[in-house]
């Protein structure tokens, strides 16, 4: 989890931030599940680091509830 994330930079729907295994960051939106199947995909937008430099798999951030 990375505290400085600012969530008025994310674009409407996105639910999670995070760094992929590339370096980049991304914003995840909320999930689609395609008709009439159980297969669900994320969009993924590119984002600010935000100065995050630990590990990528520790920089899950899910947006607060408001």
């Amino acid at each position: 989890m990375h505290n400085g994330v600012d969530w008025k930079e994310a674009p409407k729907g996105a639910k999670w931030r995070a760094i992929n295994g590339s370096g980049h960051a991304h914003w995840y939106m909320t999930p689609d599940v395609a008709a009439q199947t159980d297969f669900w995909f994320a969009e993924e937008v590119p984002a600010p680091t935000f100065g995050y430099s630990g590990n990528r798999k520790e920089s899950l951030t899910e947006r607060p509830e408001q």
